[in-house]
């Protein structure tokens, strides 16, 4: 039984769920430090569990189509690329991880069906493109060299969708902090895309790794840089001019020799082109390492500037 369930935690991915809990945290933060006395704690633990239901089926689906195409049974399998192994191993059939797919689709969207009763067509109109996408990403938006875009947006959705639940408003903030997280999923699915490039191409996908494959090496480092630079200069604008208080910035900065570390590693990787284990995958690692303290820092900043607001309105 025990070895059963460690499959499907294996087939949902269960270990990347973090980017979507820290996403969903970053949202439910936002909304305390918004409206303190109007957090509904149901409403919190509900929208943890829809988004880990979409996620896991996106991740579900995703699996299915790059079985039926072949995909999988062509890239190298590493921790964080080449798929979960799951279906060429014979581990589940295809059947089974595609009837799973749907039925955490259907588990998410009937939990975002009552906050589409609690609180109108703003979640509606989000949940429609959620499941457009999850229906859509592994066989057709992959193919179009819209992974990256829609992961993207997906972080940025989770995080103004679950402040938008608590509060029944959207702000500026919940937008800046969206943005953050999305860029940083995207820069994670593009990383963890480089090593499945031959594959991917080979099967008719076009990934953001495969459009910058044959662009110079300075070229597609200053895409990955310019992410970095992005989180970062949205990150401080959030804090100086958003939230008013600069000195909260200090927990993302912290991480700034991690990205300085990862970027030099990358540079290396595409001037020398090592082999893509065991070097890649530690580029791999880092960056999914940070992606998740990154979006941690921002939830740490929120809740000292939740706490700091509580004891002077208690002064």
């Amino acid at each position: 039984m025990s070895h059963k369930i460690n499959i499907w935690l294996r087939a949902i991915r269960f270990r990347f769920l973090a980017a979507s809990a820290i996403a969903v945290t970053n949202g439910l933060a936002l909304s305390y430090l918004d409206q303190p006395g109007g957090f509904n704690l149901l409403y919190a633990t509900l929208t943890y569990i829809g988004i880990f239901c979409l996620h896991s089926s996106v991740d579900l689906f995703n699996d299915y189509w790059d079985f039926k195409r072949g995909i999988d049974l062509l890239t190298q399998k590493t921790k964080f690329s080449g798929g979960t192994g799951v279906l060429p191993n014979g581990l589940l059939k295809p059947h089974e991880v595609y009837r799973a797919a749907i039925l955490f689709l259907i588990l998410g969207l009937l939990i975002g069906a009552s906050f589409i009763y609690i609180r109108g067509y703003i979640v509606a109109l989000t949940l429609g493109f959620a499941t457009l996408s999850i229906i859509l990403y592994s066989s057709k938006l992959v193919n179009l060299g819209l992974g990256e875009l829609f992961v993207g947006a997906k972080g940025m959705l989770i995080v103004i969708g679950a402040f938008y639940v608590q509060t029944g408003t959207i702000e500026l903030e919940a937008v800046f902090v969206g943005v953050i997280v999305g860029l940083l999923s995207s820069l994670v699915l593009y990383i963890n895309s480089v090593p499945d490039v031959k594959a991917d191409k080979e099967k008719g996908r076009k990934t953001l790794a495969i459009l910058l494959d044959n662009q110079p090496p300075t070229k597609i480092f200053a895409f990955v840089l310019g992410i970095f630079i992005s989180v970062y200069l949205l990150t401080v604008i959030f804090y100086y001019l958003i939230i008013n208080n600069i000195y909260l910035v200090f927990p993302s900065v912290f991480l700034l020799p991690w990205a300085i570390l990862i970027l030099h590693n990358y540079y290396h990787y595409l001037c020398y082109k090592p082999s893509i284990n065991p070097y890649y995958e530690k580029i791999m690692e880092k960056t999914v390492l940070f992606s998740r303290f990154y979006g941690f820092s921002i939830v740490l900043g929120i809740t000292i500037l939740s706490i700091t607001n509580t004891a002077n309105n208690i002064k």
